[in-house]
């Protein structure tokens, strides 16, 4: 059966173990950490130049099994790919957005099981970039720091009104209520967020400070009702083409000398073109459907059209790096108890997503910024202090 296997394959020198399906064994390296253990032999062809795609695929599908730690298999997966795959240009597809599709989108990814998502989440389940202040933080630890950085930008006082785009489970709305003493108005599209985030509000004693709607970024207020705007997580999901809507519709939420935070990853490429070898495909194939990723620069820019001044922007790329690490080992220390919760599929998936974004964002694929910007009064003029001082005291 080696016979059949593509003779680039053996000019490799990869710690990785081939096994077919008649248990025939190739190693293609000294002492090999993964074995890639092919079940379809249509599958031996794809392997003369496999993008991460196509792998990830035929793992999803179950065409191919893996065996050894995930975040080997995904260096391993990496290195085989960029030796062996046709590495073509990515292009930019634009993707219609609608209510219908974003709420489809939406349950889709985060609709999966509240359970599965605890299983490696913080107790807060806080679902975004943690906040690594030494880098020797655990989790739970950074978790409570970003949330303490995010409130610490924005300002917040006590009393006043905070709009929460894409509020998750509400770990931010509540963390803001309880230490920031502010009213928080969270929205999403996720029905099994908002039930368990509602039951979390009401448990803390929150049911007076934070109201949480099922409700499209579309359908907010436009009235400048709300003292601050926060969004986590959320512009990932909007698309390309919605982007200046969006940034209009966060305007229009704030009143004159608020701040808006817009926290959320970020293209490599200015085009916001995906990231080679099939891996920014994988993602919008599997895990999220319909996103899109704009560049730092086409954030800024559509902040800036829509009225707001852009005042600070801060990188955390390697905050997300360390984050899904933490995320990846978690689950994988907890796979017999996920394998109850959410189909075998489901858990491929997973497993390939989260080790795969933190190879991913440590080595630049993507990144991560949290850009702070102001509604100006009408004479140019903002309250906010002269240095960055104050979020470090």
């Amino acid at each position: 059966m080696l016979a059949y296997l593509p003779p680039n394959l053996r000019d490799l020198q990869l710690p990785l173990r081939l096994r077919l399906w008649d248990g025939t064994e190739l190693d293609l390296g000294p002492q090999p950490r993964v074995t890639l253990v092919v079940k379809d032999p249509s599958l031996v062809a794809q392997l003369a130049h496999p993008s991460l795609d196509a792998l990830g695929g035929a793992y999803v599908e179950g065409r191919v099994e893996l065996e050894g730690p995930m975040s080997e298999v995904i260096r391993i997966g990496d290195a085989l790919s960029q030796a062996l795959a046709d590495e073509e240009p990515s292009e930019l597809s634009r993707v219609p957005h609608d209510k219908d599709s974003d709420a489809a989108a939406v349950s889709y990814h985060y609709d999966l099981s509240n359970d599965f998502y605890a299983l490696w989440l913080d107790q807060q389940m806080v679902y975004s970039c943690a906040y690594f202040e030494t880098g020797t933080e655990d989790l739970e630890q950074a978790q409570q720091a970003k949330l303490r950085h995010l409130c610490r930008k924005l300002r917040l006082q006590p009393g006043e009104r905070l709009l929460d785009v894409g509020c998750g489970w509400g770990g931010l709305a509540r963390y803001a209520a309880r230490e920031f003493g502010v009213e928080v108005f969270g929205i999403t599209l996720s029905r099994a967020q908002l039930k368990l985030a509602r039951q979390r509000v009401k448990d803390e004693g929150l049911a007076q400070q934070v109201r949480l709607e099922l409700l499209d970024y579309r359908d907010l207020p436009q009235d400048g009702r709300f003292d601050k705007v926060v969004s986590v997580g959320m512009f990932e999901h909007v698309g390309h083409g919605n982007l200046p809507l969006y940034c209009q519709r966060l305007f229009g939420a704030v009143k004159a000398g608020g701040l808006v935070m817009n926290h959320g990853i970020t293209a490599k490429f200015t085009d916001g073109r995906p990231v080679g070898r099939g891996g920014g495909e994988f993602i919008g194939r599997y895990v999220f459907p319909e996103g899109e990723l704009p560049h730092l620069a086409t954030m800024t820019a559509h902040l800036s059209e829509a009225g707001l001044e852009v005042v600070d922007v801060e990188n955390l790329r390697l905050h997300y790096a360390r984050t899904l690490e933490h995320w990846s080992a978690r689950l994988e220390a907890r796979l017999e108890q996920a394998a109850q919760l959410v189909p075998e599929q489901a858990l491929r998936i997973w497993r390939l997503y989260l080790a795969g974004c933190a190879y991913g964002f440590a080595r630049g694929w993507m990144s991560l910024h949290q850009i702070l910007a102001i509604k100006p009064y009408e004479d140019g003029s903002h309250n906010l202090p002269w240095t960055r001082a104050d979020l470090y005291r």
